[in-house]
């Protein structure tokens, strides 16, 4: 079966832009959920600019379904995880001056801090999750440092829809979801998927599940929460 996992970070963003306490990003979460979500995601940024702290304790106490928690190797963030106990942490890249994450994990240059908080976060029962560009030696370094599934890094893809190179970013994704289905990794894939660049995704039966923020909350602002997630998960359904 395959799995959506909505991220709710844009609702705090429009929260945070006026900041005061509206929307709910937990109750989106809630209405996610009860769309048929199968994870609620959020990420953690370093400068705060849309998730808190707050935010992450409500959630940890009202989801239902899967907590993923996406965060940068920041000593802080890595010791607020510990202490609320996501279900899941998706390890990504964190730039301040980014607008949202450009690129996958450089788990190669990483690789010690990655092997050691990798296995703090398991001792105390939190799964965890590489975001990783779709290339072959992240792939296998990611199966190395033991964790329990990988999410690839779709945003070439995405950028690449209606162009000549759209059909070689979709093989590269291909290859690479095979590769870590192969050495026993749950392969995800998340990043600028859309209700169109969706469909020929949901056809690579290894992917188990999709990220998806930005779009869904958007298409939200026009009919609903409620009618967003059904739509996408209409789609991921629908092969």
């Amino acid at each position: 079966m395959k799995q959506l996992g909505v991220n709710i970070d844009h609702i705090a963003t429009i929260r945070q832009a006026r900041r005061i306490n509206e929307p709910d990003p937990v109750f989106g979460a809630y209405l996610a959920e009860q769309s048929g979500a199968s994870s609620i995601v959020c990420h953690l940024r370093e400068d705060r600019r849309h998730i808190q702290e707050r935010d992450v304790e409500l959630l940890r106490k009202t989801v239902k379904t899967k907590l993923n928690l996406e965060m940068a190797l920041v000593q802080e963030i890595v010791d607020f995880a510990l202490y609320i106990k996501p279900d899941q942490v998706t390890i990504v890249p964190e730039k301040r001056e980014e607008v949202t994450t450009e690129g996958g994990l450089d788990v190669v240059t990483l690789y010690d801090n990655l092997k050691t908080k990798v296995k703090l976060f398991k001792e105390s029962g939190i799964k965890v999750s590489l975001f990783i560009d779709p290339d072959p030696e992240q792939v296998k370094i990611s199966h190395k440092l033991g964790v329990d599934s990988i999410e690839l890094h779709t945003g070439r893809y995405a950028d690449a829809e209606n162009t000549p190179l759209e059909n070689e970013e979709l093989g590269r994704l291909i290859d690479m979801v095979k590769l870590g289905s192969r050495l026993g990794l749950q392969v995800n894939a998340g990043h600028g998927l859309n209700y169109r660049n969706i469909k020929r995704l949901v056809k690579i039966n290894e992917i188990v599940e999709y990220n998806i923020g930005h779009s869904i909350i958007a298409r939200a602002v026009i009919v609903g929460m409620e009618s967003a997630v059904k739509e996408m998960l209409r789609l991921i359904e629908d092969k």
